[in-house]
């Protein structure tokens, strides 16, 4: 008889994984991944916005990484993960050069637009670090259902940009570390408060990647309450009579 297993660092989930080609308006092909549950309509989409891939930032990252093993099992969420232009990871190469937020804005519009092509739910974006900005200085224009940032740096956005975001009423959230070596929580509010309704949502004891399992689930729980939250908390066991429904958990080494 097949027992619960602990879900853990590199665990696997069952879901409709394949790769596609996110193609922008300037003529790029991106590479992705979109993950979707088992026999069940998402009740929600992510689409995720990397780190910055000058640093080794890809679709790969970590959280994003988990994010599509583990949100589409868990909690119904669809994950659109993608390298922007000039990316790379394991899946490949997406066209194109870093453009320092410019043109990943076209990145992430035409992710958006694969997403409402497919007829999944009204996207939210997620952005971490370099990616938030990308989504703080372009998402306005997408009508997202909500935007979660991750470590926003406010590297690339500029106050005007931020402001922008008063012409939507969508959920703003902003998961801060409390010991970012970026941006910390008290000069977050300060920046943020030129959007009244941005939450600022602290994640004790977390540095800027949010290394370690625990701080991994803060951000998986944090997404789960805004996009799906009569899921939430994010369960931390796999059941042995899912598995047996639905397939066993696997895990990433083993892949």
């Amino acid at each position: 008889m097949r027992a619960d297993e602990a879900i853990r660092s590199g665990s696997v989930l069952p879901a409709l994984r394949r790769p596609i080609t996110v193609t922008t308006s300037d003529g790029l092909n991106l590479v992705g991944e979109i993950a979707v549950p088992v026999g069940r309509p998402a009740v929600a989409t992510l689409v995720c916005v990397h780190p910055l891939p000058t640093h080794g930032g890809m679709m790969d990252s970590h959280l994003l990484r988990k994010a599509a093993w583990r949100l589409p099992a868990l909690a119904d969420i669809a994950v659109l993960r993608f390298n922007t232009r000039g990316t790379a990871s394991a899946a490949g190469v997406s066209d194109g050069s870093f453009d320092a937020s410019d043109g990943e804005g076209e990145d992430l519009a035409s992710a958006v637009a694969w997403v409402r092509d497919a007829g999944l739910p009204d996207p939210w974006l997620l952005g971490w670090s370099f990616g938030s900005d990308v989504v703080l200085r372009h998402g306005v224009d997408l009508n997202p259902a909500g935007v979660i940032l991750v470590s926003p740096p406010l590297r690339y956005t500029s106050p005007e940009e931020l402001r922008r975001w008063n012409d939507l009423t969508c959920p703003l959230v902003c998961l801060i570390p409390e010991l970012d070596d970026v941006l910390r929580p008290a000069e977050a509010r300060e920046r943020f408060a030129v959007v009244p309704r941005a939450h600022i949502d602290v994640g004790f004891g977390a540095g800027h990647l949010w290394v370690g399992e625990v701080y991994a689930r803060m951000v998986l729980d944090a997404v789960v309450e805004r996009l799906a939250p009569d899921r939430a908390p994010v369960p931390g066991i796999w059941p042995a009579d899912r598995a047996l429904r639905e397939g066993p958990m696997e895990r990433w080494s083993d892949l």
